[in-house]
């Protein structure tokens, strides 16, 4: 890391940190060599494998940082030794290891309380979780409603659009190839910390996210699947449901696995997402696994409980019709690629 001599970036969050990575990388890769973590390298194991991997001459490093309990993002932190500490969000995951929501918020702050002094980190504007976290001698940036990093104006263009951003006194004009909510505030992110590290992002933004992360795949018949069935957590499930939601098409289609690591609150965790796929409108439920069943349970509308993934991939063959738009979501443990194969 010393002997890269580039300027880094650490990501974490509940969610969304690993889109963030992807979208940061892609505002800084046309001004600066950039190098990132390669889909999940983001452990006490993968992410000095990404440092190792950095060639020659980078400018800067993008390292998302995962966790599951206390103490692993501060490990990680002390591996990197970033300029630029970024926490997208806080919200209830690892519950099981962490019991509270709260202590999830102290495991990702870690990472603002281990930056060196003068450095900048970037937190949400409406995040009051982190509050006690901030420290007087760090570049604190917001981003958000209400932030010093914030959403003007979204024109929407095809799957994309472009997005007019005030950012610290200064506004950034920036071309996206996407319109999910999450990530339009995930961007909010990434420009706050290209421009801690110097960078102030324009033009068009050439994003490859990593797999399974809201990919887009057209199945024969007419069929359109959103396949985002890397991880879940209640927080990620609302945003891509939400989008599900206001995406048109003839049908909307959620086929869900569950959400893993939610302690003793998991089955009501699974049903506030099933009363909220209904509430938002949300044509066809089918749920995948046991662990799953809750969804359905709360569901009003009409709905599916399969035990596998081989058996979701054969029901939504069956009942699927053209211009049907279809979310696969779920835990890495409820092996929902497989819907796919």
């Amino acid at each position: 890391r010393r002997e890269l001599g580039c300027r880094v970036v650490g990501v974490t969050g509940s969610t969304g940190k690993t889109s963030t990575k992807d979208i940061l990388a892609a505002l800084l890769s046309p001004w600066m060599r950039t190098h990132r973590n390669s889909e999940n390298l983001n452990t006490e194991i993968g992410l000095p494998l990404t440092i190792l991997e950095a060639p020659a001459g980078t400018e800067a490093l993008v390292l998302e940082m995962a966790m599951r309990g206390e103490g692993q993002i501060a490990q990680l932190v002390g591996v990197a030794e970033p300029d630029c500490g970024v926490i997208v969000n806080v919200g209830p995951v690892h519950l099981e290891l962490l019991g509270t929501v709260e202590r999830v918020a102290a495991a990702k702050a870690e990472l603002i309380r281990d930056l060196p002094a003068g450095a900048t980190c970037v937190v949400p504007a409406a995040e009051p979780l982190l509050d006690a976290h901030l420290r007087d001698d760090l570049d604190t940036v917001t981003f958000g409603p209400g932030g010093q990093v914030q959403l003007l104006s979204f024109e929407r263009r095809g799957s994309g659009g472009v997005a007019e951003i005030e950012a610290r006194g200064h506004t950034v004009s920036v071309e996206l190839g996407y319109s999910e909510p999450h990530n339009l505030l995930n961007t909010l992110a990434g420009v706050a910390a290209a421009m801690a590290i110097g960078v102030r992002p324009r033009g068009r933004v050439d994003t490859e996210f990593s797999s399974m992360r809201g990919a887009i795949v057209e199945l024969a018949g007419g069929v359109t699947v959103v396949n985002d069935c890397y991880n879940a957590n209640p927080m990620s499930m609302r945003a891509a449901l939400q989008h599900l939601a206001e995406t048109p098409a003839a049908r909307r289609l959620a086929v869900l696995g569950t959400m893993a690591e939610l302690g003793d609150g998991s089955e009501a965790f699974h049903r506030e997402i099933g009363e909220e796929a209904a509430a938002l409108g949300i044509d066809v439920l089918m749920t995948v696994g046991e662990q799953a069943i809750p969804y359905g349970e709360a569901f009003e509308g009409e709905s599916y409980a399969v035990g596998t993934p081989e058996e979701a991939s054969a029901l939504l063959e069956e009942i699927g019709q053209p211009g049907d738009r279809v979310l696969i979501k779920g835990s890495r443990s409820a092996g929902l690629e497989r819907v796919l194969a």
